[in-house]
């Protein structure tokens, strides 16, 4: 793994920031609008990773359409990193295996690495999420964020999910959206209407990272509190 990217955590998990810390001439891909802060040797261009249909994908997705490259131009340089959505950051080096975050989950990658878009269809439907989840191939570091703090799970075999705080999952891992408690037409209705009772079956060898915190479940708890226009 020499072409491994030297970076740091800090602030985890309420308000992590990425530092990364590039040598001369290496670059990463980071998501429009992420920067923070750098230094002045590192130069920035905007790009359409994968050219256009796949730009095109990743905005339907719920990504942007570009993705910016960042270069330490001749000597070593540091760039400050910080995600929209307040939570945690994860790293994960792509090797074998390919990565499927949850949408708008991505916040940088090596220039190895494949940033793609995977249609879920009738899977996504039923999970309340959108229906896209971005697909990271290649080899190389990627490093994804998402509300509430990042646990990492080993699954071996079985294991069920909310649907809505999944955060990432290596493809080695098969999955199905299933109503819990079984399927019924009562379960359903509940489930699709009240966003109640929809998990994810995961089956296979692999790991899984979920949420600590589930963002929609926090703006339910504040909408009683914003302020509304009055009738008169």
């Amino acid at each position: 793994m020499t072409n491994e990217i030297a970076y740091e955590i800090e602030h985890s998990p309420a308000y992590a920031s990425l530092i990364i810390n590039l040598q001369a001439n290496q670059t990463v891909l980071v998501e429009s609008g992420a920067m923070a802060a750098m230094d002045t040797c590192i130069k920035m261009k905007s790009k359409m990773q994968g050219g256009l249909m796949k730009g095109m994908a990743r905005m339907v997705s719920g990504e942007s359409l570009f993705v910016s490259e960042f270069t330490a131009e001749g000597k070593p340089g540091q760039i400050y990193i910080s995600p929209a959505m307040p939570g945690d950051i994860q790293h994960y080096y792509l090797s074998e295996k390919s990565l499927l975050i949850q949408s708008s989950g991505f916040v940088a990658a090596s220039p190895t690495v494949e940033i793609d878009t995977q249609f879920q269809g009738f899977k996504g439907f039923f999970s309340g999420e959108s229906l896209f989840l971005v697909r990271a191939t290649g080899s190389g570091d990627i490093w994804f964020n998402s509300y509430g703090g990042i646990v990492e799970i080993p699954v071996e075999g079985d294991y069920v999910v909310d649907t809505s705080y999944i955060v990432a999952f290596e493809d080695s891992l098969n999955y199905n959206v299933e109503v819990i408690g079984g399927l019924s037409f009562r379960n359903l209705k509940t489930g699709i209407l009240g966003g109640e009772g929809l998990v994810c079956h995961f089956r296979g060898r692999g790991r899984l990272w979920v949420q600590s915190r589930e963002l929609y479940g926090l703006i339910n708890f504040l909408n009683p509190f914003r302020p509304v226009q009055s009738s008169n």
